[in-house]
């Protein structure tokens, strides 16, 4: 029964109508360079960074907006706050801002000002720490227009600073932002860690490994790059609980089945929903218009080589348990006791994100 309610389960995702709003510790700009040295800013914040960072209130959590008053009474502290952290330079000396605007906007606020820069020789230069002052781990996806050419660049805690005067950064440059990017996801996607670790616990030999990596790369690699580009985007509120889901399923499956062999039709299901979760994290940071297809197959190709390199740790490990593990006579080469052991850890785990995700939808 389990292959049809699966297969159901997969049909309500793919029908489910997409969602956007401001994202949590992003920040997402856009930044015009005229032909006569003016640099238009305009910027968008999620309301409850703007209030973790400043310490205003203007953001309501119970209905995920902002009180446009709030805003308003608000306005000289979040421009004060972004003057400090952001600016824009010609040949080191700062260019001259306008008069800033900020503008409520759904859940959270947009900020536009424009740079006169006609005084200032050299190379003109965004700097931004807006949100990185306070947390290293978050992001600034920066669009750069000049002319009728456009490019994006993205901003960290250690890179803080894009130059717009110059050429846009090259297709290698970018693919390798990219790839970098996509095996940090991976390493740093603990629920794609765990799903991989509790569908190879029974493995005892090579081939079905490959055929349950084989499996979930082409079926990730399909909605990922379907979701990245626009052609079918589900809600993260769906996604997340579903891939929760995933990891308590095969975490389950262990105690009932130690068919390895075809553990590669649940991989090639479930990763589908895995790839709607690595396309979120690459809409957080977008992807170059100039440069669409070499950034999403570098990310991709991140994302595999994170992939391969967490299954190439598990195998020896697992392999290393059967020479050391005691087990009785009618005991198989690996423990029962160890592999029920780490996927009821890996399915409570599994159990606890569901809940999270279903709550926090």
């Amino acid at each position: 029964m389990r292959r049809p309610l699966l297969l159901w389960f997969a049909i309500l995702l793919v029908v489910c109508p997409p969602a956007e709003a401001h994202q949590i510790n992003l920040v997402t700009a856009r930044v015009a360079l005229t032909a006569d040295r003016i640099v238009n800013v305009e910027m968008g914040l999620k309301g409850s960074d703007v209030d973790r960072l400043i310490g205003t209130k203007i953001h309501d959590a119970g209905q995920d907006a902002v009180d446009p008053v709030a805003v308003e009474a608000a306005k000289s502290a979040i421009i004060d706050y972004l003057g400090r952290h952001l600016a824009v330079t010609g040949g080191g000396t700062a260019c001259s801002p306008g008069d800033a605007a900020i503008l409520p906007d759904g859940d959270g606020i947009v900020y536009r000002n424009s740079f006169a820069c006609t005084d200032a020789a050299g190379d003109i230069v965004y700097r931004s720490t807006v949100l990185t002052a306070k947390d290293k781990t978050a992001r600034q996806v920066v669009l750069i227009a000049q002319g009728r050419s456009e490019a994006q660049a993205l901003l960290d805690a250690d890179n803080t600073t894009v130059t717009l005067s110059t050429a846009p950064p090259s297709p290698f440059s970018i693919m390798q932002r990219y790839l970098l990017t996509g095996i940090e996801h991976i390493f740093l996607g603990y629920d794609h860690i765990a799903f991989l670790v509790a569908i190879v616990l029974w493995a005892r030999r090579l081939l079905p490994v490959v055929k349950i990596v084989t499996a979930f790369t082409i079926a990730h690699s399909l909605t990922l790059s379907l979701a990245a580009l626009n052609v079918l985007v589900i809600p993260s509120r769906i996604v997340e609980p579903a891939i929760a889901a995933s990891i308590v399923f095969v975490a389950a499956e262990n105690f009932f089945s130690r068919d390895v062999d075809k553990r590669w039709r649940v991989a090639l299901l479930f990763g589908l929903i895995h790839g709607f979760g690595f396309a979120g994290a690459l809409h957080e940071i977008g992807l170059p218009p100039d440069a669409i297809v070499p950034a999403l197959a570098a990310f991709n190709i991140g994302v595999e080589i994170g992939q391969i390199a967490i299954v190439a740790l598990m195998v020896p490990i697992l392999g290393l348990l059967d020479r050391v593990t005691v087990v009785g006579p009618d005991e198989p080469a690996r423990a029962t006791r160890l592999v029920y052991s780490v996927s009821a850890a890996i399915g409570l785990l599994g159990g606890y994100w569901l809940l999270t995700r279903v709550f926090e939808a």
